[in-house]
């Protein structure tokens, strides 16, 4: 495993499941001092830092941000993972969940970076990489809260990636497909047929399968790492092809 992280620090929003955590213990092999900050830090297991924080609260963020400063004495890198779900079309999501969703997936990458900007400033080597998502990109069914947030993330990232570039901070983002995590775990638990489901989502991936949280996490370290220096304002997909790729039916045997 290659060290080329070492010496550096990072915070991983919503670190202590799923992507998050994937990253988290990716970043701290590869040799970063990491720091999770999460509504139930108690996932992230030494070497990892737990730090409780509510990325909907300005107040929570800013005190886990600056706790995690003062422990490190730096950050250097600054993933924005945390996030939440929402299924439905345009009917079926009340004004209530449509502000709860966005002030999550949104807001509270506005409000992560915000309070690690001074920070970030001070580092020779500044990365931020924000999670998105192939709804950004590509028209899901059942997902136009959802889609509509993490479109927001995709161009939010653009500007942040201009506003700061001159600063030496760099901003993208990844973009990965049906993720085997947790919260499709849930998703697929609740549907009528959850192995037709699963297989469905298999399929709409060109690989055939569901990505691998690792897999997103390995391009996350990428992107926060001194190998991508000249690499801002980028969307990486990690979808199996989705975004990309229109491959004709297989012929029936």
């Amino acid at each position: 495993m290659t060290t080329d992280l070492a010496g550096l620090t990072a915070l991983v929003t919503g670190g202590a499941s799923g992507i998050g955590l994937a990253t988290a213990q990716l970043l701290s092999e590869r040799g970063a001092e990491v720091a999770v900050l999460d509504l139930d830090p108690t996932g992230a297991q030494v070497p990892l830092y737990g730090f409780t924080a509510d990325v909907a609260d300005d107040d929570s963020v800013r005190s886990a941000v600056q706790g995690a400063a003062e422990l490190f004495g730096a950050i250097d890198i600054l993933v924005n993972n945390a996030g939440i779900g929402a299924a439905g079309t345009v009917e079926d999501n009340d004004d209530e969940q449509w502000h709860r969703v966005l002030d999550i997936n949104v807001l509270g990458i506005v409000r992560t970076t915000r309070a690690a900007l001074p920070h970030l400033r001070r580092s020779a080597h500044a990365s931020v990489v924000n999670t998105c998502s192939i709804a950004a990109t590509a028209g899901l069914p059942q997902r136009a809260l959802y889609s509509a947030t993490k479109g927001a993330v995709l161009s939010l990232t653009l500007a942040m990636a201009a506003d700061h570039i001159r600063e030496g901070i760099r901003v993208n983002c990844v973009n990965p497909g049906t993720v085997d995590t947790p919260w499709v775990g849930r998703l697929l638990d609740a549907a009528d047929d959850p192995a037709a489901e699963r297989a469905a989502l298999n399929a709409r991936q060109p690989t055939g399968r569901l990505v691998d949280p690792r897999e997103v996490a390995a391009a996350i370290a990428y992107l926060a790492s001194p190998a991508a220096a000249s690499v801002t304002g980028t969307a990486l997909a990690v979808d199996g092809g989705m975004a990309g790729l229109r491959l004709r039916p297989e012929p029936r045997p």
